[in-house]
């Protein structure tokens, strides 16, 4: 007889669509305060979970302003610090930034923010493409437990207490078919 144990991911959903939307809705509530007229306002969402939280955002400041921001995507992977541990293959996936960044006021965009290391990785990588006037960061989810001094400007959710063995998903239905925030358990 076997005796292998499964282990299974505990799942605690902590919003759902409706709540996401008004999440998303509060952080562009915010950028817009900061940025009435949104001179100079580039998103840039970081791949992979940034980028339809990028144009959920992007769609709902064209519709309170109808400025049309420009959005581009960057990838990370190479820029990580940990990606030598995690793979020797890594998937790079596309940067696109059709537009300078040059003198811009960047919003850096996220889904979750834990250690700061995506974020510390992600500015890097925009400083070898071109020099900012300002860069600024807008996450769907503070978890906490930051490793590195980096804080959000613009928050939907920030989870107070969270156990080193939990973590934050952010499913978005264009890439998950569904939206959810789950507290997950391993």
């Amino acid at each position: 007889m076997n005796n292998q144990i499964l282990l299974q991911k505990a799942k605690k959903v902590i919003a759902g669509p409706k709540k996401i939307s008004r999440l998303i809705e509060k952080v562009a509530d915010q950028i817009l305060k900061a940025h009435p007229i949104l001179e100079k306002v580039v998103l840039i969402g970081i791949q992979t979970g940034g980028t339809p939280f990028t144009n959920r955002l992007k769609k709902i400041l064209y519709e309170n302003t109808e400025v049309e921001v420009p959005v581009g995507y960057l990838d990370i992977t190479l820029y990580r610090d940990d990606w030598t541990r995690i793979t020797n293959y890594p998937k790079v996936k596309k940067t696109e930034i059709p537009f300078s960044i040059e003198d811009s006021n960047i919003i850096l965009v996220d889904d979750v923010i834990y250690t700061g290391r995506t974020v510390r990785a992600a500015m890097d990588a925009l400083v070898d493409i071109g020099r900012p006037k300002k860069i600024e960061l807008a996450v769907l989810v503070d978890r906490g437990g930051r490793e590195f001094p980096i804080e959000p400007n613009y928050v939907g959710l920030k989870i107070k207490k969270i156990n080193y063995n939990q973590y934050v998903s952010v499913y978005f239905k264009e890439l998950h078919n569904r939206d959810q925030i789950c507290l997950e358990v391993y």
